[in-house]
């Protein structure tokens, strides 16, 4: 009896254990990747350990003991790798996308799952009711598809918006037609069209108030989105 005993309490303590450093873990993570002080890259490898430790003391804590510390350990490292390489080869591509379409009025963003966003205005992009790419965005998406051709692993979407000018059916076709343009764009230079995939999403998603022209304006817009496809980098054909 004496032995089960202590046995339960071992166990007992062990999970206690296992439980607070995944706590810990889990605060840790949303601390680092709060930092205003840190780059991009940094931002990655600190969630990347954050949550490979989460991970890692969660697995250990279910086998009891000093696999809670030792799954942590293990998991943090392989999520610093992790989180390390995929924000830097992100991060070259951000600043490569930024050089490309400076002073355009296009803005690269980095979304919160971790894609490439460019969204394009609609001044530089299509006129009212066109699917017909203005000189200005065929300079941009020119050296978009150069580097898209750069790094064969990245996927690309595309995704057209309208204002609230005309019928639903109407909008719901032009936006898709918008970004079906812009694919083909870049077809025809060279970049696959199996890595581009199109939605188009009418008038559904507005950026700023239809009351006004100028907010008609910003709605009227395309974003293209990149993103590694899952398993890391890779070539598409």
């Amino acid at each position: 009896m004496s032995a089960s005993l202590n046995t339960a309490h071992a166990t007992a303590r062990a999970s206690r254990r296992g439980i607070t450093l995944v706590a810990a873990a889990t605060g840790l993570a949303m601390l680092l990747a709060g930092c205003e002080n840190m780059g991009a890259r940094e931002r990655g490898t600190a969630q990347g350990a954050g949550i490979g430790a989460v991970a890692g003391a969660a697995i250990g804590a279910m086998t009891g003991g000093k696999n809670t510390v030792k799954g942590a350990a293990i998991g943090a490292a392989a999520g610093a790798i992790a989180g390390n390489l995929w924000s830097k080869h992100m991060e070259e591509q951000r600043r490569a996308m930024e050089q490309a379409t400076a002073g355009t009025g296009v803005d690269v963003v980095r979304t919160p799952d971790n894609q490439l966003k460019l969204n394009i205005p609609s001044d530089i992009s299509f006129a009212t009711g066109s699917a017909a790419l203005k000189p200005e965005l065929r300079e941009v998406l020119q050296q978009f598809a150069q580097g898209l051709k750069e790094n064969p692993g990245t996927l690309v979407r595309v995704v057209g918006h309208t204002d609230n000018v005309g019928s639903d059916t109407l909008n719901n076709k032009l936006s898709l037609e918008r970004a079906d343009t812009v694919r083909d764009f870049l077809e025809d230079r060279g970049v696959s069209r199996s890595r581009i995939e199109v939605a188009g999403r009418g008038e559904r998603e507005p950026v700023a108030s239809n009351d006004s022209a100028e907010g008609r304006a910003k709605n009227r817009r395309v974003e293209i989105f990149l993103r590694e496809p899952e398993g890391g980098v890779g070539n598409v054909r």
